[in-house]
């Protein structure tokens, strides 16, 4: 594999998960990109970007580890460069920041309080924070700062149906987004399905975008045939860890309140769920694993599980993040990671699962499946032409169904 992050954009990605960035004193943020927020679990916490062949990023720079960053991003004019030991790296483009970040909702809430772009998408953190933050000993996941940022600045703690539908209609029109993706953390009575389920049957009526949920996994397998049928997309299960030692050790709340076999048997039966439609919405299940606090051989059995039950791997690379427990653990290495992610692309294509199939879906927080191509000597040639095939084909029929309703419903001004 091409081991210049100059010519493999791939590297560079993962390179900046693990090493972050550091600012040159000529980069001022004030008057470009989306700026640094807080959001969501702690992955959002970066500076939003565009690398080479069309990746989008979300880089660290406030991490104390970053400041360490052999990259440095540089500015003259409009135009920024990343630099490492005095050398040119790559031309980047800081993700394009839209008018409706600077606006409020009719309740004068900011909107970026009610969902922020995490590269093209937007992203929703739904409810009140994880419970785990809350109970007299915290049993809060040790790397999740989601705790630390609801409710104080970077997101609202209650967001209205009206509020989301007004955030939804100004990203849909100004910024483009085809997906809506809701995250909530542990909710004691399970009450995370009941929460969104308003949000998504509005949002598929009136906009037709691709809708995903997170959560935990509910006890009542059924509630997941529910929610398939009114639509929704995606469905994603954040086990973090294979290790079971290790999953009791970093997700003590998780380990007590569900078990990595409830998890896993969660992912197993939503797997299987694409079979049953209805068949005008794609439906893809993902099982997310964090890279980079098990060894790399157990993030690799991750995957040939995830993939061997048709469910598509997504690997986070571990931060860092200020303020959590594990803020003064090092940021894994970039070498012992590359394999993991060599092997997300060769199992996806393997087991010929719809990677990279989502129309204008551009992901910053991970680097997905089949960008981790270039990390593989293996072609699979007609998986590629079948998997492209498959995308312009969902890209045409989802496009004009969004066009539809977007003729038929009128977005708030």
């Amino acid at each position: 594999m091409e081991m210049d992050v100059r010519r493999n954009p791939a590297l560079l990605k993962l390179d900046l998960y693990c090493r972050g960035l550091r600012l040159d004193e000529s980069c001022d943020l004030h008057d470009s990109g989306r700026g640094l927020r807080r959001t969501r679990a702690g992955l959002g916490s970066g500076l939003e970007m565009i690398l080479p062949g069309g990746l989008w990023t979300n880089v660290p720079v406030s991490e104390p580890f970053a400041a360490r960053s052999p990259y440095v991003l540089t500015r003259e004019g409009d135009a920024y460069r990343i630099v490492r030991d005095g050398l040119d790296v790559a031309a980047v483009d800081l993700s394009p920041r839209p008018q409706w970040y600077d606006s409020v909702t009719r309740t004068h809430k900011p909107a970026t309080r009610i969902g922020t772009l995490q590269g093209t998408y937007l992203g929703i953190y739904q409810a009140r924070v994880c419970d785990y933050w809350t109970e007299k000993v915290k049993v809060n996941c040790k790397f999740c700062s989601v705790g630390l940022n609801l409710g104080v600045g970077d997101d609202a703690d209650e967001k209205s149906l009206d509020e989301v539908m007004e955030v939804v209609w100004a990203a849909r029109r100004e910024s483009g987004i085809t997906y809506v993706d809701f995250n909530t953390g542990h909710l004691e009575g399970e009450t995370y399905l009941d929460i969104l389920e308003p949000y998504i049957r509005r949002i598929k009526a009136e906009t037709g975008l691709m809708v995903g949920v997170q959560t935990p996994p509910h006890n009542d397998l059924r509630r997941y045939d529910g929610l398939r049928e009114m639509g929704v997309n995606r469905v994603s299960f954040c086990f973090e860890i294979y290790d079971p030692a290790i999953f009791r050790e970093v997700c003590p709340g998780k380990h007590r309140q569900y078990g990595l076999e409830r998890y896993l048997e969660a992912i197993r039966y939503c797997a299987q769920l694409g079979r049953r439609g209805p068949w005008h919405e794609p439906w893809v299940t993902n099982g997310e694993i964090i890279a980079g606090l098990e060894p790399p051989e157990s993030s690799i059995a991750a995957i040939d599980w995830l993939t061997s039950v048709g469910a598509i791997p997504t690997v986070c690379v571990f931060r860092p993040l200020v303020g959590t427990d594990y803020s003064n653990l090092p940021p894994p290495e970039t070498e012992p990671l590359i394999p993991v992610f060599r092997r997300l692309y060769e199992s996806c294509m393997e087991r010929r699962l719809p990677i990279g199939c989502a129309p204008d879906v551009h992901v910053s927080l991970v680097l997905l499946p089949e960008e981790a191509r270039s990390f593989s000597d293996r072609r699979f040639p007609l998986g590629e032409v079948r998997r492209r095939s498959v995308a312009a084909v969902a890209g045409r029929f989802l496009r004009a169904r969004m066009a539809r309703r977007d003729a038929r419903y009128a977005a708030p001004c």
